[in-house]
């Protein structure tokens, strides 16, 4: 399953420069409004250093990594909503996205044109997520155009159903609140999901792009710690992250990276803390398939299967779905050779009731003739 993030903010925030440096697309990010746009799209491998041992274990041929693919749309304004800017005609590209990750613009420099004339994250903030709000309750007063007079008057049950949904998020986006706050069971919040795409049900992290000096010291950032109180009342997650420092690392070779991050006391990158974020929002997890053709990471949701994380690999897996051999990642680590992980008796056989953990290695047995 692949990981899909839409990147949303006002114009001149640092949106188009930060998807430059994860991308190394090098799209347009130039000093004025809508330099975006088209949708950029771009796709990114997730970091993985057990991977990389591995990859140094088994040498495969292929090494492939899991991965997210990110989508920057032009900049949202205020008014978006109604037609204002560029932005809103793109919103239905970040509709099918997993998450939304929404740049703050947290840094102040002069030479680089604010279109609200002051730097103010908070309220950047409110008028990128009301602008999502009206979005979202656009689309949900068209369904219920659609469904009020067949369930009021034809009394289909289907339409019912959908009201039944569709009045609750109703309420709760003229409130001015976010979908995912609507009062719905966990069955009615599937189903609109599936259905509606609304983009403020959708998990959402936000991206306190800091200047450079402010990196090294968070604690002293008065615009960053107004994203992190704001992100607390929000159940949400904040990621520092200075888009200046990301694009000259796109630059660099591992070695150099490393060597540059050191300088600026932190252990990763902004982009993989976008990356772990947006994993731990989205409840996701990673096992691996190993061998001398290829090691691959397979991104799953927990609670899956081992049947349905057999399907990720290949649909016939799961029809065909016989047992799973499995042993965990630490095994391999320390003993260094699947033969030793074996001869330790630390290779399970597991049944189509396993649900597989983080970080475990799978090989799947499977008859194209059997269904499950």
């Amino acid at each position: 399953m692949g990981l899909k993030a839409g990147i949303v903010g006002l114009p001149n925030v640092g949106k188009s420069t930060l998807f430059n440096a994860i991308t190394n697309l090098h799209v347009e990010a130039a000093n004025y409004p809508f330099a975006t746009i088209n949708p950029n799209t771009g796709v990114v491998n997730v970091p993985d250093e057990r991977l990389t041992c591995l990859t140094n274990i088994f040498k495969p041929l292929r090494k492939i990594p899991a991965s997210v693919e990110f989508i920057d749309i032009a900049g949202l304004v205020k008014g978006a909503s109604h037609g204002e800017g560029l932005g809103n005609q793109f919103l239905a590209q970040i509709r099918e996205c997993d998450a939304v990750v929404e740049v703050v613009r947290c840094f102040v420099d002069p030479d680089i044109f604010h279109i609200e004339d002051s730097i103010d994250p908070i309220r950047d903030i409110e008028i990128i997520n009301l602008e999502l709000v009206m979005a979202d309750l656009n689309t949900v007063l068209k369904r219920i155009e659609k469904n009020e007079a067949k369930a009021r008057i034809a009394k289909d049950k289907e339409a019912i159903y959908e009201m039944a949904i569709l009045n609750p998020l109703k309420t709760t986006l003229e409130q001015g609140f976010p979908a995912r706050k609507a009062k719905l069971s966990e069955e009615q919040i599937a189903y609109s999901k599936n259905n509606y795409h609304l983009l403020t049900s959708k998990p959402i992290i936000y991206v306190a792009n800091v200047g450079e000096e402010d990196l090294l010291d968070l604690n002293s950032s008065e615009m960053y710690q107004q994203v992190v109180n704001y992100a607390i009342k929000d159940n949400s997650k904040v990621i520092p992250v200075s888009a200046r420092v990301e694009s000259d690392l796109s630059s660099l070779n591992e070695k150099e990276k490393q060597e540059y991050l050191k300088e600026l006391n932190v252990d990763e990158s902004g982009l993989e803390k976008v990356i772990k974020a947006t994993y731990c929002l989205l409840d996701l997890s990673t096992f691996f398939t190993v061998g001398s053709d290829e090691c691959r990471a397979w991104t799953f949701k927990n609670g899956m299967s081992a049947p349905e994380c057999a399907g990720i690999v290949h649909t016939d897996f799961q029809k065909g779905f016989i047992c799973a051999e499995v042993y965990p990642y630490e095994a391999i680590k320390e003993l260094g050779s699947e033969n030793a992980v074996r001869e330790a008796g630390k290779i399970r056989t597991e049944g189509k009731n396993y649900y597989p953990k983080d970080g475990d290695i799978m090989f799947f047995r499977f008859n194209v003739n059997k269904r499950v």
